[in-house]
């Protein structure tokens, strides 16, 4: 044996070879430990290795060898466990020999690790070495995952009624740029860019679906600046109908889902960034003929069917974000000038509403009594009856009635903000300026009848079933909520007090008491409130008592959860709630209105689109009320239709426009 192949052997690990790891303990071809591994055996055993294999182990043998060469004489030349030494102490191994430039870091084993480049690595508990094949199974599979993961991120709209299998199959120019970026920058910058670009789509993709849901509801898009409030508004909405169980479960899987969203979509984008660099010239040329189809079908205008297959959606989806961004930080001070406007502001009390002294007033909102309810033709015919019934027994009672229609400034829910639209002749449109109102001194419709002196001012809301300090704004001297009707029957879904009861309650509570000021009322109907299912029907009014007998009725009503998979029976319960709110408030009227009562009733706001089925209009009705012939005479010249149905043609107004057409018209000059 000569010098070099002993030293070689002997070498001390601190020399730039490594201890000895009981895993890669050097065997024979048969298994075997070699003969420097047995117990038995002597320091020296090297000098026993046959002359022909220490001839294989020259330093020129060693020198210019090939790699498979190198590696097939390590094990019978020097032991196995030194593997660093070999290759430090000979500048002609075939790690140099072999490699012409330096490993990528994306791709290239980590420090210490005694794989070639490319090897699979070991895997959980080494299940990866043991299923070789099930291991590149599992490894294209996610693969593929991460791709349809990272297109759908990119392609999906923000509305479910736009999705369609066409959505999927364009070309996303972000993706094209996004590729074509990670390919081009350096290795430490490349990982970075690929979780901050990963982590950044997976909260556009969170936004996407905050989107949806709100276009299912109230017809728009999610305000950035906004809306964080209404999020609030609906888990309690969840709990109101659906229990805390249901609130509970909706919440976290929602939660678990944006999280998973945000994890998933930056594991994968990361995963595809590796694939493309150990790919790099397939890479590139793919993005190079995507990026020239792309400019050639945005040229051409080529569609599959009216969905472009050239898109730039996410930077569309993201420039109109930041113009409502801006727009949201700008309302502040657009509203502050708006709201400085009042035209009766210095009226005398004596001077106002003049032509309703003496008479009780009532401000009466239907939930949801949208347009929808009259004109769609699933509808119409149900909703006329009603309407021509309700029209026809007044008349027999001595009323008469016009209608019109005003446009709210929701649509689907945000009823308060249509409450106080019509209230305060601002267009209330976001929860920015209802907080702005009601922390102001705007005076509302409601606030001057109680600035006259000459009306008591209450308000009849069952939807209220905690503290609500708004109410203040509004000048109501007194506010019965939901526990404060004397109601002792169910919920009805969201619904806490059913119509009738409510009128009935007021009738009780204020209306029906002797020797009484006039009243001015602000009455919220709840009836009509998603989700529409079980609702109550009319029974005698002599029946209501305490409510009690309502615990019947809601069970032989509908299930929510059987009537919303089916969005005809959606509709079919919506229009009935609209019947019954409808009826609450005539018969009331044909039992307990007089010469003095003057009923102002509309709706605040269209349904949710599962209903209105794509309509995005915001109109809704009114109808004025009165036996006495003067107060329908002031209101004239505003061309209304005669009875509670108001005709396509009839004039339409913005909400925010009724309060001083109102006190014009009942004004001293009215």
């Amino acid at each position: 044996m000569s010098p070099f192949t002993r030293s070689r052997q002997l070498s001390d690990p601190t020399e730039g070879g490594a201890e000895p790891d009981d895993d890669t303990t050097a065997k024979d071809p048969a298994g075997e430990p070699t003969e420097a591994e047995r117990p038995e055996a002597e320091p020296d055993t090297g000098a026993e290795t046959e002359p022909d294999t220490v001839t294989e182990t020259e330093p020129d043998t060693v020198t210019e060898a090939e790699p498979d060469t190198a590696e097939e004489t390590a094990p019978d030349t020097a032991p196995k466990d030194e593997p660093d030494t070999a290759v430090e102490t000979s500048p002609g191994t075939a790690v140099d020999a072999g490699q012409d430039k330096a490993p990528d870091p994306d791709t290239a084993p980590g420090p210490g690790s005694d794989e070639p480049p490319g090897a699979p690595k070991p895997g959980w508990f080494g299940w990866r070495r043991r299923y070789p094949r099930v291991a590149r199974g599992a490894s294209v599979g996610t693969t593929v995952l991460a791709g349809a993961l990272v297109l759908f991120a990119l392609l999906v709209p923000n509305q479910v009624a736009k999705i369609e299998f066409a959505s999927f199959v364009r070309i996303p120019a972000e993706g094209v740029l996004l590729a074509g970026l990670l390919l081009a920058l350096p290795p430490k910058a490349r990982r970075i860019t690929a979780v901050v670009m990963g982590a950044f789509l997976g909260l556009v993709t969170i936004l996407k679906f905050v989107d949806m849901g709100f276009y299912q509801i109230l017809a728009r898009p999610f305000d950035l600046v906004l809306d964080w409030i209404l999020i609030e508004n609906g888990t309690d909405f969840l709990r109101e109908t659906f229990g805390r169980t249901g609130q509970v479960l909706a919440v976290t899987g929602v939660i678990v889902l944006f999280i998973a969203v945000l994890v998933l979509t930056t594991l994968s984008v990361v995963r595809l960034t590796r694939l493309m660099v150990r790919h790099r010239p397939v890479a590139a040329r793919t993005t190079l003929i995507l990026g020239t189809a792309w400019m050639t079908c945005m040229t051409l205008g080529l569609e599959i069917g009216t969905v472009p297959i050239a898109t730039k959606g996410n930077a569309e989806f993201l420039g109109n974000r930041v113009e409502q961004v801006r727009a949201g930080l700008k309302d502040a001070r657009v509203f502050e000038k708006q709201a400085a406007v009042d035209a009766f502001a210095k009226t005398p009390p004596d001077q106002l509403l003049t032509g309703l002294r003496g008479k009780d007033v009532l401000f009466t909102f239907i939930e949801s009594y949208g347009r929808v309810a009259i004109d769609d033709p699933a509808m119409a015919q149900q909703t006329d009856a009603v309407l021509k019934e309700g029209t026809g027994r007044l008349k027999a009672a001595g009323f008469a009635s016009r209608s019109g229609w005003l446009q709210s400034p929701v649509t689907g829910a945000g009823s308060w903000l249509a409450h106080s639209t019509f209230l305060s002749g601002l267009w209330i449109k976001n929860q920015q300026r209802y907080r702005n109102l009601t922390t102001s001194d705007r005076m509302t419709l409601t606030k001057y009848f109680g600035k006259t002196g000459a009306w008591r001012t209450v308000g009849i809301v069952p939807g209220v079933r905690r503290a609500w300090p708004e109410g203040k704004h509004f000048g109501l001297d007194h506010i019965y909520d939901s526990e404060h009707l004397g109601y002792h029957g169910p919920y009805f879904s969201w619904t806490p007090v059913p119509d009738q009861f409510s009128m009935e309650a007021f009738q009780r509570l204020e209306h029906g008491k002797k020797d009484r000021e006039p009243i001015m009322a602000e009455i919220i109907l709840a009836s009509s409130h998603n989700p529409w299912s079980p609702i109550a029907h009319m029974i005698d009014w002599e029946d209501l008592g305490d409510g009690s007998v309502f615990h019947r009725i809601k069970k032989e009503g509908t299930n929510p959860t059987e009537v919303w998979k089916d969005p005809e029976k959606v509709r079919a319960e919506y229009r009935k709630a609209i019947e019954y709110s409808i009826r609450s408030l005539t018969e009331w009227m044909e039992r307990y209105g007089d010469e003095d009562t003057v009923l102002v009733f509309l709706g605040d706001h269209q349904p949710v689109p599962t209903v209105t089925a794509g309509d995005t209009g915001k109109d809704v009705p009114i109808t004025i009320v009165a036996k006495d012939k003067k107060v329908l005479d002031r209101v004239a010249d505003w061309n209304w239709t005669d009875g509670l149905k108001p005709a396509a043609n009839a004039p339409r107004w913005g909400m925010d426009k009724f309060r001083d057409r109102f006190m014009t018209a009942y004004g001293p000059q009215g």
